[in-house]
This record gives C-alpha cells, sequence and structure tokens, in this order.
C-alpha cells in the first residue's frame, strides 16, 4: 500500500475514532503502532518506557481524535507530535528525578525539555507552519517528495531508502538535497 493510501485510510480511521468507533481504533493502532513504537524507543532509549509512552499516546489520540485537521498535518505527522510530546514528558520527569541528567543535555535539548506544553500562539504558529510545509511539499517533484518523506517523516536511512525505490544511494542524496534547498526557498515565502 503506497504512504498515500496509508495517511488517506489513517485521515479515514481517526474520523471514525472520533465518534468512538473501537474498531477503527483498533485498526488505527495495527497500522500505527510499529512507527509510533519506534518514535518513542528513539526518544526515550527504554523499551519499557517507550511501550508506556505509546500507550499514553494512543489514550490520548482516542481522546484527542475530533481535534484531528488532516488540512493541517498527515495523521501520522500528528500522532508522531502526540507520541514526542509524551516521550519528552518522560524525559523531563527523569530531569526531575536525577538532576544530574540535565548535565547530559546541551542548549536547545535543555530548554526543549524544560517547557513541553506550547503557549497558544505557538501552537497556532505551528499549525500555520505545517500548512506551509504541506504545500511546499506538495510543490515538489514527486521523487524529491517521496524521498524527503520517507527520509524524515518514516525514519528510512538513505540506503533503506535507495533499496525500496531501487535507485543508487548518491541519486537518494541528490533528490534530498535538491527537495530540501526547494523546500527551504518556499518556506522563505511563508517566513
Amino acid at each position: 500500500m503506497t504512504s498515500a493510501r496509508i495517511e488517506a485510510e489513517l485521515a479515514e480511521l481517526l474520523d471514525r475514532v472520533s465518534a468512538r468507533d473501537e474498531a477503527a481504533f483498533r485498526r488505527l493502532y495495527e497500522l500505527a503502532s510499529p512507527r509510533m513504537f519506534g518514535l518513542a524507543l528513539h526518544i526515550v532509549r527504554q523499551r519499557a518506557a517507550a511501550e508506556d509512552v505509546l500507550q499514553e499516546s494512543f489514550i490520548t489520540v482516542w481522546r484527542a481524535a475530533g481535534n484531528f485537521q488532516d488540512a493541517l498535518s498527515p495523521p501520522m505527522a500528528w500522532m508522531g507530535m502526540i507520541v514526542r510530546s509524551r516521550a519528552i514528558e518522560v524525559l523531563r520527569r527523569r530531569v526531575t528525578d536525577r538532576s544530574t541528567v540535565t548535565q547530559e543535555f546541551e542548549g536547545e535539548t535543555a530548554d526543549t525539555l524544560l517547557s513541553t506544553t506550547p503557549e497558544p500562539w505557538a501552537t497556532v504558529d505551528a499549525s500555520r507552519q505545517a500548512l506551509a510545509l504541506r504545500n511546499c511539499l506538495d510543490r515538489l517533484d514527486s521523487k524529491h517528495k517521496q524521498a524527503i518523506i520517507l527520509a524524515y517523516l518514516r525514519d528510512m536511512t538513505h540506503s533503506e531508502l535507495a533499496e525500496h525505490v531501487k535507485v543508487p544511494i548518491g541519486t537518494i542524496k541528490t533528490w534530498i538535497r535538491r527537495g530540501l534547498a526547494t523546500l527551504r526557498d518556499c518556506m522563505k515565502g511563508f517566513a
């Protein structure tokens, strides 16, 4: 199934989940949980903690599915933000429990961990940025768009990506580099 089809199915499932459709929630979990668990594990670095993050995140998805707006972000990105927020909360609790952990983080990472609750204006700004990014992604050449989405939103390595689309790794790197340059220029128009 293509990523566009998966995103479309996820959007439909989130709509049904907002109406408290338990079968849709089970299917949503089945499709999204492997990626969401991988993201949680990548952030918290402990399997048990990642499992807790995943569970808390899907409880939030169940409760907040009515807030999902497909026009603002793809379903995986929206759920990924929920997982990321929960994972950062776990890290923040660790920092509180063990003050020495704070020394392991540098500059921006520490700032991010200390303030996980965004101000209302920041949420609006993030929604605008997500919409701008989506518009800019839609303007990209299909091969550049696919390479960027698979690399950054699906967390595929250049090697995995090259194997997936059956092109040399150098070509993948070029597509990503050119796509990111085009995205950067496009996003300047929204700044």
